[in-house]
């Protein structure tokens, strides 16, 4: 790379000029330049020198910039040099060449970075590919240019929006299914931007109950992204099974079919292979290599990627030796990010808190969730799943083995039902009502399904007018899916 394509000081001394002779134009050039763009020393200096003067409310000129530097810092023939540059009148044109003479610097900077760590260094691989991915992202989103918009603009791209609503003829889904009929009329299904966290305690299902959304995804034709970083595929495929065919999931793993089941299962297997989910079970990743991960299979457009999953939250790793809360804060704002880059809702299972066994009522609540600061605050949409079922067969048993312990006998007036009631609990939506939807949990497919549908039937949509004498704000039943 030549050296003259990554700096021209005529450039910058074009720029510094027009400040100089119209100050009011150092707001519109600190919207996408900062002083280490320059690639002078003493123009960063300058440049610098001129933001300070721009938030202390005083003139920028000559007199107060010489006051505000020294001789070691900036020759004097350095100002004379940029008093003698003619002003230019597209001064904004000039600013995004010093922009992007500053990203190819880092750029190449980056590339003696490479060779130092690979070669010189010899990091291990996998710390060095952490460490190009890291440096790579702060450039591309240093170098992102983000103009604000006006009114006029805003109006437009406001008024094409409903338009494109009005087109779909009013539907309640103009996102991505929930899998869900009445959750997806409270929340209007999961929307390109969103960050949404499913949060639960352990065996309340909520990996069934992602992987039913995943399900229902693929089923219409959309490519999602599975990250299981707790169990491996061919688990993730059984459940599939399991909710896709009806067969219970102790049959499936043990390989305990009938002609009928064999068939069933073969005629499933042969359907999802035509659907697109991809899997990364690889059980472990930080937030830098989910981010590549996605960029890949998202730019290819046969992949037509509408979600990513990730199971669970807590499992993700941070890209350095930072407080665990700084990491988890660190991956909640990159997730929250990466679905605004790629314009596609991110799903992300999270654990929750011990406290609240402890509390009479164990509904969850957004202060539950393990390290919540900065999840709470990222996401748009969370979501608890809770089956009360799951704790009243705890208390049975703990009853059951102290009267044994005892030499008592025991009988419970509880059941152990096959079908138990969920509420999936929503403690935050930023563009929509909270509020419980049940569902229906099948324990033997590990199965969410809506309350009112038949069995197995998949969501279906509907406008908004058949749903008009519904409350929002109350309380909506739902069938219920596996765990």
């Amino acid at each position: 790379m030549a050296i003259d394509s990554v700096y021209a000081l005529n450039i910058e001394r074009a720029v510094l000029s027009s400040i100089l002779f119209n100050p009011e134009l150092i707001e519109d050039v600190l919207g996408l330049v900062k002083p280490t763009d320059f690639y002078l020393s003493a123009h960063q200096k300058i440049f610098e020198v001129m933001e300070k003067l721009n938030q202390e409310d005083l003139p920028i000129d000559e007199e107060f910039i010489k006051k505000r530097v020294n001789n070691k810092e900036v020759d004097e023939s350095i100002i004379i040099e940029i008093l003698s540059s003619n002003p230019t009148p597209n001064v904004m044109a000039y600013v995004k060449e010093i922009k992007d003479g500053s990203v190819k610097r880092e750029l190449a900077s980056l590339a003696t970075d490479i060779h130092k760590v690979t070669v010189e260094e010899e990091l291990p691989a996998p710390e060095a590919v952490d460490f190009i991915q890291d440096k790579l992202y702060k450039i591309t989103t240093d170098s992102a240019n983000s103009e604000l918009k006006n009114m006029q603009t805003v109006t437009y791209d406001t008024m094409e929006h409903i338009k494109k609503m009005k087109e779909q003829g009013n539907k309640y889904l103009i996102g991505e299914t929930t899998g869900f009929t009445a959750l997806d009329m409270k929340t209007t299904g999961f929307n390109e931007g969103d960050l949404v966290i499913i949060a639960a305690r352990p065996a309340m299902g909520k990996t069934s109950f992602v992987l039913n959304t995943a399900l229902s995804n693929i089923e219409r034709g959309a490519g999602v992204i599975f990250f299981s970083l707790e169990m491996p595929a061919e688990q993730l495929m059984i459940r599939l099974l399991a909710s896709k065919t009806s067969i219970p999931l102790q049959n499936l793993r043990k390989g305990d079919l009938d002609d009928g089941q064999w068939s069933a299962m073969t005629k499933a297997m042969e359907d999802l292979n035509t659907k697109k989910l991809f899997v990364d079970d690889n059980g472990s990743v930080n937030i830098n290599q989910l981010r590549a991960r996605v960029r890949k299979l998202a730019g290819n457009s046969e992949n037509n990627i509408k979600m990513v999953v990730i199971d669970y939250l807590q499992l993700m790793q941070g890209t350095g030796n930072k407080d665990r809360h700084l990491e988890v804060s660190e991956i909640s704002r990159g997730l929250k990010m990466l679905a605004r880059e790629m314009k596609i809702p991110i799903v992300a299972l999270s654990q929750l808190n011990r406290g609240l066994e402890n509390r009479p009522d164990k509904r969850p609540m957004l202060s539950d969730i393990r390290e919540s600061g900065s999840i709470e605050q990222d996401a748009d949409i969370i979501m608890f799943v809770y089956r009360d079922d799951v704790y009243k067969e705890r208390d049975e048993a703990r009853k059951e083995k102290e009267a044994k312990d005892k030499g008592e006998n025991y009988k419970s007036a509880f059941m152990n039902k096959p079908i138990e009631e969920a509420e999936i609990i929503i403690g935050k939506q930023r563009n929509g009502p909270v509020g419980t939807v049940k569902l229906e949990f099948h324990k033997e497919l590990t199965k969410f399904v809506d309350k009112d549908e038949p069995f197995g039937a998949a969501p279906v949509v509907t406008t908004m007018d058949s749903v008009a004498d519904a409350e929002v704000d109350t309380q909506i039943d739902i069938p219920d899916i596996g765990i």
